[in-house]
C-alpha cells in the first residue's frame, strides 16, 4: 500500500546519512573477509572446512559479544556505542600486523574474533538507530533505504581483496604450490601473509580516523530517558513474541544461505577451473546484483507487504540455488551469481518486521537477537566445508547423488531459502488476517 509519510524526517536527515554511513563500514570488513577463506587455504595449505575457521571466527564474535553490545546501549547511549564499536573493530584489524609477523592462523582469527566485536556494537546501535528515525509505517523502509549503502562497502572491500590481496598472491601463482621444497614455501607464505596483513592494517587505521570524525560530532537520542524497564520482562516478553522468535530463526538460516552463497565462488569458480583471482569478477558482478536489488527491494515496500516481498525474493533465490547444484560449467556459477539480486533485500527485511511493533527498550533488546543470528554466516558454511571435503581437501574429487560434491553442498542454502519463504508467507497471511 503505498504512504506519503517521508521515509526519513527531514530534521533527522544529517543523524541518518552519519549512521547509514556505518553500514557501508561493516559491508567493507564483510566483503573484504570472505576472499580470505581461499587465501589462508592456499597460503596455509588447509582443506576447505579448516579455512572456513576464518568465518567462525567473523561471525561467531557477532554471535559472543551482540548481547553485551545491547545492554552497553540500554544503559549508556547510541554515540557512545558507536565509539566503543569503531574501537574495537580498529583493535581487531591492527591485531593482523602481529598475527603475520607470528604467521600463526589462529592469531589472525583472533584478529577477525575482536574486529567483529566492533561490529556487532555497530549493527546493533544502527539498525534500532534507523528504524527509530521516523514513523513506523516507513521502518521497514527506512532500514532497507540504509541498507543500501551497505553494497557499497561490498564492492569496496571486494576491490580491495581482489586487487591488493588475491592479484598478488605468490602462492596462487605457483602450480603445485604443496610439493614445492620446505625453504621456497616459506619464502611465498611469509610473503603472501604480509600481503594478507596490510588490508587490514591500513583499515584498522581509517577506521579510527572515523572514530574521531564522529566523537567531535554532536548526536541526537544521546540517552533513553527515564528509568530502564525490568530486563527480565523484557526478555519474556520478546520470548512470546511469535513473529520475533522465527524472525531470529529466519536471520540465522538466511545468513547461513548469505555467507555460504558468497564465500564459497571461489570453490565454486575453482571446481570449475576458474582461479581465485578471476573468481573475485565473478563475486564483484554478484555485489552489483546484490546493491541493484536492494535498491529494488526498498522501492517495492511502497506498493507491497514486506512479508510478500520476503517471500518471492526467497523463493527466487531458492530456484536459482538449484541451478547452482544440478548445472554444470559456468552456468551453474552464473546462477550463484545471480542468487545476490535475491539475497539484498531479505536481511532489512527480516529485521524490519521482527522487530515492528516492538517499544523502544524492547527493540534494543530485541537487536541483539536479530545480530545474534548471524552466527549462521558461521555455522552453515562450516557445514558446507565439511560436505566439500567429503571426498578429500579438493572442491570435485567426489560427486553426491550424481553431482560433484561442491554443487551438492548448496543444498544448504537452499534449504534456508525455502524456510525463509515459508516465514515471509505467514507474515504476509497474518498481515492481511
Amino acid at each position: 500500500m503505498k504512504t506519503n509519510t517521508p521515509v526519513v524526517p527531514k530534521k533527522l536527515i544529517l543523524p541518518f546519512v552519519l549512521v547509514t554511513s556505518l553500514f557501508a563500514l561493516w559491508g567493507f570488513a564483510n566483503a573484504v573477509t570472505d576472499p580470505m577463506v581461499q587465501a589462508f587455504k592456499k597460503v596455509l595449505e588447509l582443506s576447505n572446512s579448516q579455512a572456513a575457521w576464518v568465518q567462525m571466527a567473523f561471525y561467531g564474535g557477532y554471535f559472543c559479544m551482540a548481547l553485551p553490545a545491547a545492554l552497553f546501549v540500554r544503559k549508556y547511549s547510541y554515540k557512545t556505542g558507536v565509539i566503543v564499536g569503531l574501537s574495537l573493530y580498529a583493535v581487531g584489524a591492527l591485531l593482523f600486523y602481529p598475527a603475520a609477523t607470528t604467521e600463526m592462523f589462529w592469531f589472525f582469527c583472533l584478529g577477525l574474533y575482536v574486529l567483529t566485536f566492533g561490529l556487532a556494537f555497530l549493527e546493533t546501535t544502527a539498525n534500532p538507530y534507523i528504524l527509530a528515525m521516523g514513523d513506523q509505517k516507513t521502518a521497514t523502509q527506512r532500514l532497507n533505504l540504509a541498507q543500501a549503502f551497505n553494497p557499497v562497502g561490498l564492492i569496496a572491500g571486494l576491490l580491495v581483496a581482489k586487487f591488493f590481496v588475491l592479484d598478488l598472491l605468490k602462492s596462487d601463482d605457483v602450480e603445485n604450490f604443496s610439493i614445492l621444497p620446505e625453504a621456497q614455501k616459506i619464502l611465498i607464505k611469509t610473503s603472501d601473509l604480509m600481503v594478507i596483513r596490510n588490508p587490514y592494517v591500513i583499515l584498522g587505521l581509517v577506521v579510527l580516523a572515523i572514530l574521531i570524525l564522529i566523537a567531535v560530532n554532536k548526536m541526537p537520542q544521546a540517552k533513553s530517558e527515564g528509568g530502564l524497564p525490568n530486563l527480565k520482562e523484557t526478555f519474556a516478553d520478546l520470548f512470546k513474541n511469535k513473529k520475533y522468535c522465527l524472525g531470529v530463526l529466519s536471520l540465522v538460516l538466511y545468513m547461513g544461505a548469505q555467507i555460504g552463497s558468497w564465500t564459497y565462488i571461489y570453490q565454486y569458480a575453482e571446481s570449475k577451473g576458474i582461479a581465485s583471482n578471476v573468481a573475485a569478477n565473478y563475486q564483484f558482478a554478484a555485489f552489483i546484483l546484490f546493491t541493484l536489488g536492494r535498491v529494488l527491494g526498498t522501492y517495492l515496500l511502497r506498493f507491497m507487504s514486506a512479508g510478500r516481498m520476503l517471500a518471492w525474493f526467497s523463493a527466487l533465490g531458492g530456484l536459482l540455488t538449484l541451478g547452482v547444484i544440478m548445472l554444470e560449467g559456468t552456468v551453474g556459477l552464473y546462477c550463484l551469481v545471480g542468487v545476490s539480486f535475491f539475497l539484498s533485500a531479505m536481511f532489512p527485511t527480516i529485521y524490519g518486521i521482527a522487530l515492528e511493533g516492538l517499544r523502544e527498550e524492547e527493540a534494543k533488546i530485541g537487536a541483539a537477537g536479530l545480530v545474534m543470528a548471524i552466527v549462521g554466516g558461521a555455522l552453515l558454511p562450516q557445514f558446507q566445508g565439511m560436505i566439500i571435503d567429503v571426498g578429500g581437501v579438493a572442491v570435485n574429487d567426489t560427486t553426491i547423488l550424481g553431482v560433484s560434491e561442491m554443487n551438492f553442498s548448496f543444498i544448504l542454502p537452499a534449504l534456508c531459502f525455502v524456510t525463509v519463504a515459508v516465514y515471509g508467507i505467514w507474515v504476509a497471511r497474518k498481515a492481511i488476517r
